[in-house]
């Protein structure tokens, strides 16, 4: 799950183990370093929230906005009698129904949440191409996708370490990763 910079605080103060870079890299350089446009929480081997025990949230009152905004992605849509309303998209373990009615006032609420949610995120992610864009400008660099296809294999072969960029809060966080050799 992804994180946005206004969650990323709260969860190292709970627990700087948590997180990771997030894992799809947005670049790579001519030097073979990737950037990120932020971090995600770690995941268990299953594939489970680390935060997830015997079903429940552990930081459920300090859970991140993602997390605030699920299981309610709202859309329009025609119910069965053609009238057009607004449905959710998932409700809690039920992904993909969506035709679970909610009311105005509900939907108001899950709207807004929502829409502030998106903007953080959008903001996160303009302020992120930005600051690529005058990092590789002032220091010559360009994206090579031949070099990050690359490296991604060796990685994944557990033949190199990868350098990281994480993007937060203005800056880039340098990274070294290495191999999950457990998984090979």
């Amino acid at each position: 799950m992804f994180l946005l910079d206004s969650d990323l605080e709260r969860i190292r103060n709970i627990d700087p183990g948590a997180i990771t870079p997030a894992p799809y890299y947005e670049f790579c350089d001519q030097k073979s370093r990737f950037y990120v446009s932020g971090y995600a929480l770690k995941t268990k081997p299953d594939g489970s929230c680390i935060f997830l025990e015997n079903r429940r949230c552990k930081i459920y009152e300090s859970r991140p906005s993602i997390c605030r905004v699920y299981p309610h992605m709202l859309h329009r849509e025609a119910d069965e009698t053609g009238k057009i309303d607004w449905r959710q998209i998932s409700g809690l373990n039920e992904h993909g129904s969506y035709h679970s009615e909610l009311d105005d006032s509900t939907c108001e609420a899950v709207a807004l949440e929502t829409r502030a949610y998106e903007e953080a995120y959008l903001k996160q992610m303009i302020d992120f191409f930005e600051a690529v864009r005058t990092h590789f400008g002032k220091k010559g660099l360009k994206h090579v996708q031949r070099t990050y296809d690359r490296k991604m294999r060796e990685f994944l072969k557990s033949e190199c370490e990868l350098e990281v960029f994480v993007y937060c809060k203005g800056r880039f966080e340098k990274h070294n990763l290495e191999p999950d050799i457990e998984s090979l």
